[in-house]
């Protein structure tokens, strides 16, 4: 499956339930219904967890084609600084 596809599904499974959630807190206060808002809330987190992974990871891929279309070799070792706190630098410097 593309990841596109992936993080589509991953939304759908936290749409679906969240209104699992909703429902089960929406009625009586029963051992089930304690039970299916547990169940919901699990299943959540999992989607909530796979849509933040499929995300990172499409963030990767278009990092690689910007890298690849700059044609750097890898990226930079250290995180980049903030370039508005340094002054401009004169061209060829």
């Amino acid at each position: 499956m593309a990841l596109p596809r992936h993080v589509d599904d991953a939304a759908d499974r936290l749409h679906e339930a969240f209104a699992r959630i909703e429902a089960a807190r929406a009625g009586p206060s029963t051992p089930e219904s304690l039970r299916e808002w547990l169940s919901a809330l699990t299943d959540y987190a999992q989607a909530l967890m796979d849509l933040h992974e499929f995300t990172n990871e499409s963030v990767h891929e278009k990092l690689h084609m910007l890298a690849g279309l700059l044609n750097l070799k890898g990226f930079p070792g250290e995180p980049i600084r903030d370039l508005e706190s340094e002054p401009p630098r004169p061209p060829g410097s």
